[in-house]
């Protein structure tokens, strides 16, 4: 946990341990996540198509689209 100013500018400093984990560059575009009183930074994908593939692996059985087929 770090702890960081507001300047006057409404702007912030993330500290270097936070880039690293996210592997940010000069340049590169943050998402802003609120929740509630809760901020959450995460890095915007270049491509979201390669960032969301994979997020339902392992929530389907691998035979689901044959089963749903089969239904129609």
């Amino acid at each position: 946990m770090y702890e960081v100013k507001l300047s006057s500018k409404n702007q912030i400093v993330i500290p270097r341990e936070a880039r690293d984990a996210l592997r940010l560059k000069t340049g590169d575009k943050l998402l802003v996540v609120v929740r509630g009183d809760t901020v959450i930074l995460l890095p915007k994908p270049k491509k979201y198509s390669k960032a969301i593939t994979g997020i339902a692996k392992g929530l389907y059985p691998s035979n689901y689209p044959e089963r749903e087929r089969d239904n129609w």
